[in-house]
């Protein structure tokens, strides 16, 4: 259900590394969580955050919630496609809708997301706990 490729932070967002450039997405646990999404908001070009920080934010029906950057980078690109179709993150969350790309300014900072696995055990252990 979730790339094995990808790397997952606890805020339930998704990093992928192809050479300098981090693709930075919300997982299909955090779509699913949030509910239909209507609104996104998305960082400047050039806009410099490190691991943790806020770069954006998602608008449900339900709530909205913070986009964390799980690795720090630099933005190179938005995807400008969300602005008129903020459902795209439900249906797509892990391909399509891939929130920002980046300069990741220090790498070796993947080493402290999970993989898969761990995130999917992560994600029952969550559901586990929602449903006690």
């Amino acid at each position: 259900m979730y790339p094995a490729n990808y790397k997952y932070s606890q805020e339930h967002e998704w990093v992928t590394l192809e050479g300098q450039t981090a693709t930075i997405g919300i997982t299909d646990y955090a779509q699913h969580s949030l509910g239909d999404v209507v609104f996104v908001e998305l960082p400047k070009l050039g806009a410099k955050f490190s691991a943790g920080q806020t770069i954006g934010t998602v608008e449900s029906v339900k709530a909205v919630s913070e986009i964390y950057s799980p690795v720090s980078l630099e933005v190179t690109e938005v995807n400008t496609a969300l602005a008129n179709t903020p459902e795209k993150i439900n249906q797509d969350p892990h391909g399509a809708a891939w929130l920002v790309k980046g300069r990741a300014t220090n790498p070796g900072e993947l080493a402290k997301l999970m993989d898969a696995k761990a995130y999917e055990a992560y994600v029952a252990e969550k559901e586990k706990e929602a449903g006690a």
